[in-house]
């Protein structure tokens, strides 16, 4: 008696494949259905079933995620508050010089007023010593300015235009002999006519380096 299947053709509509037959001649119930196509449905059910979300992100990845984000923003904030106090404290200190007052005072108060560093404060404080030895009445009665009638006046030694012209506008209507006036009208000069360098380097100088005036 015959156990083996006769093999046969079976037309599965895109080409002919040869499948098993049993002895009764029918095709098997693998072959009937088709076994490229089902295979292909098959796989592709599977791999929707497995395959993750592409926006899926583990959950320990996110934390640590969130953790660094949370201490990049705790440095910024930590370095905000260490910058704001270092203000405050250079704002006290500014103040307390010039509440004090003398010539630093008024150094201090005259770069407030032009909004200019204070690191500029030794640089005009040599410049004032070497113009009036520091006293806002000081004038200069020998040099050509002197013998013309405009002697020059006050810590910087502006002559009297020179003073009108280069004051700070809020303290125009204060005398050439005012200290914080006359300190803000000589360094606005000394800015437009020889630059921010000159005024920190504590004025004009020769080549031996010594003080020439402005």
């Amino acid at each position: 008696m015959a156990t083996t299947a006769a093999v046969g053709a079976v037309a599965t509509g895109a080409f002919t494949a040869i499948v098993p037959a049993m002895e009764d001649g029918t095709a098997t119930s693998a072959a009937a259905d088709g076994p490229f196509d089902a295979g292909l449905a098959s796989n592709s059910t599977a791999f929707d079933a497995v395959a993750p979300a592409a926006s899926m992100v583990p959950v320990e990845l996110a934390a640590q995620a969130e953790s660094v984000e949370d201490h990049v923003a705790r440095v910024v904030q930590a370095a905000d508050l260490a910058k704001l106090h270092a203000e405050q404290a250079e704002q006290q200190r500014i103040a307390g010089i010039i509440e004090r007052g003398g010539l630093d005072g008024w150094i201090a108060e005259a770069l407030q007023i032009l909004d200019l560093p204070q690191s500029l404060a030794p640089g005009v404080k040599r410049i004032v010593l070497k113009e009036s030895n520091g006293n806002p009445r000081a004038i200069n009665n020998w040099d050509a300015n002197a013998r013309r009638g405009t002697p020059s006046q006050g810590l910087m030694q502006t002559i009297p235009t020179t003073y009108r012209h280069y004051v700070h506008p809020d303290l125009k209507n204060r005398p050439i002999t005012d200290p914080v006036a006359n300190i803000t009208a000589g360094i606005r000069y000394m800015i437009e006519h020889y630059g921010m360098s000159t005024v920190k380097s504590g004025g004009r100088s020769n080549s031996a380096g010594n003080y020439v005036g402005y």
